[in-house]
């Protein structure tokens, strides 16, 4: 009998973790219902992973994934982080993608902040980010050397569907939706020497990190914080976070001030991708049937074996591909028309404080906050009606580590695992700017869903890149 496969990459694998915590008192406001703007303190501390990829012949150069503790960047700070960790990491800026943990505690750096209290300190935390990253690139390719890569895959309750309808109102709120069906998957791995020492342990999980909302006043990398934590205790090794797509998922105890909530979660979370990480076999090996044993029944021997010259060779494939998908772009309302729109929402928000109306306050707040974003969206969105959304593949043996820019509802995902049954899919979206925002399936458009308003993209957007992602994987197969 043919044993099963136990998904398996061999590769040149480097890592390297820097603190990015952002100082206290820097712009922090990222909800609209916040009455603060500038951070209180620190819940836990924010990071980034940098890691390097390369075949073990090193016949190409390294591909480099950065993955930070941020809610995401506009479009020149991403392409600035792009070319600071190549020059970091002596390669090419085709060869780096940068992905976020999407945090909402983690701080906001678009540009239009810097007028506000707080903005003052963006600027040079950014210049002391693109530094460390620099630094930390460099570090990750010294660190190249042979590895092998495990994965399994499991379940955590945590995220929720967050598309619900009010029916009392006639609204869909942005929430715990019990009625709904979220993809819960977890992707666990872990990187091993060939000496069997445990180099790093990753988690791929969708689930808005929105557990702290706008009554949290403290920087926080919201529940992967706490999944790092319980993984690392329990392995003794960095524990890797990578957001999949989660435009539809949320967590089901979430949009709170309670710090003690994100760790609960993220708890939660982390005791799942052990359990995952518990039931790999030993590295390189298959789990084979091996025959009956005669005993008071006939029993089905299956123990792990180890993996034979054509396994090895497959687990050895490596290509890297980074692309672009050009996407419509909808109806958008001009400048002229958002700039009016944000000072009257000021100027409402101003009365209703004077008249000591702070809920009526806290509404226009929030719609003066949806105008000055939106202002900044169309700031760097092209004018011939299409937006270049960025994907990438990395092809590693039994696996595909994909990105691509946006936030894409988890349906991306189950659809490229449906089409490829036989390959473990690591799935990273928000790999570009913020302003790219929601890619929802073409049937989920004109419901007044939330998601379909900060979306600068036209319907069939989602259904799109999710065919691009897949003709692009099946050229690297």
């Amino acid at each position: 009998m043919i044993p099963i496969a136990n998904p398996t990459s061999r590769v040149r694998f480097g890592h390297s973790r820097v603190e990015i915590t952002p100082p206290v008192g820097i712009y922090h406001r990222m909800w609209g219902a916040a009455r603060h703007d500038r951070a209180t303190g620190v819940h836990r501390p924010l990071f980034a992973d940098v890691l390097a990829f390369q075949p073990l012949d090193a016949s190409e150069p390294p591909a480099i994934r950065a993955l930070l503790d941020s809610v995401g960047v506009a479009r020149t700070q991403y392409d600035s982080l792009v070319s600071t960790l190549a020059a970091g990491a002596g390669t090419g800026e085709e060869q780096v993608v940068v992905t976020f943990s999407h945090s909402h505690s983690a701080g906001f750096y678009v540009p239009d902040r810097a007028e506000l209290p707080g903005g003052e300190l963006i600027a040079p935390f950014l210049t002391e980010l693109s530094a460390r990253l620099r630094a930390a690139a460099g570090q990750a390719v010294s660190d190249l050397k042979d590895a092998v890569i495990q994965y399994g895959t499991g379940r955590c309750s945590m995220a929720a569907n967050r598309d619900f309808r009010d029916v009392e109102r006639g609204i869909y709120a942005c929430g715990f939706n019990p009625a709904g069906t979220p993809d819960q998957t977890v992707v666990a791995a872990r990187i091993i020497r060939p000496d069997g020492v445990l180099r790093a342990t990753l988690v791929n999980y969708g689930c808005h990190p929105t557990t702290l909302a706008w009554e949290n006043t403290l920087l926080s990398p919201d529940y992967p914080g706490a999944t790092r934590e319980v993984v690392e205790a329990a392995t003794g090794a960095p524990c890797v976070f990578a957001l999949s797509p989660c435009g539809d998922l949320g967590p089901r105890h979430g949009l709170v001030g309670d710090p003690g909530v994100a760790d609960q979660n993220g708890r939660q979370l982390g005791y799942a991708a052990l359990e995952v990480l518990e039931s790999l076999d030993p590295p390189g090996a298959d789990f084979a049937y091996r025959g009956p044993v005669i005993s008071g029944a006939t029993l089905g021997d299956w123990r792990p074996a180890p993996q034979e010259a054509p396994r090895v060779a497959a687990t050895q494939a490596y290509a890297a591909a980074k692309f672009t998908v050009d996407l419509p772009l909808k109806s958008l309302p001009t400048a002229a028309e958002l700039e009016s729109r944000r000072r009257d929402w000021e100027q409402r928000q101003r009365d209703s404080d004077a008249a000591g109306d702070t809920a009526a306050a806290r509404d226009a707040g929030a719609q003066a906050e949806r105008a000055r974003r939106w202002l900044g969206r169309i700031a760097d969105l092209p004018r011939d009606g299409l937006y270049p959304v960025t994907g990438s593949c990395l092809r590693l043996g039994d696996a595909a580590w994909v990105t691509c820019g946006g936030e894409p509802y988890s349906e991306l995902q189950t659809a490229l695992r449906r089409r490829f049954p036989n390959l473990t899919l690591i799935v990273s979206p928000l790999a570009g700017a913020l302003q790219v925002a929601y890619l929802l399936p073409r049937d989920r458009y004109g419901l007044g869903l939330y998601q379909e308003e900060p979306s600068p993209l036209a319907p069939g957007c989602l259904e799109a890149l999710t065919d691009a992602l897949e003709a692009k994987l099946r050229r690297l197969l």
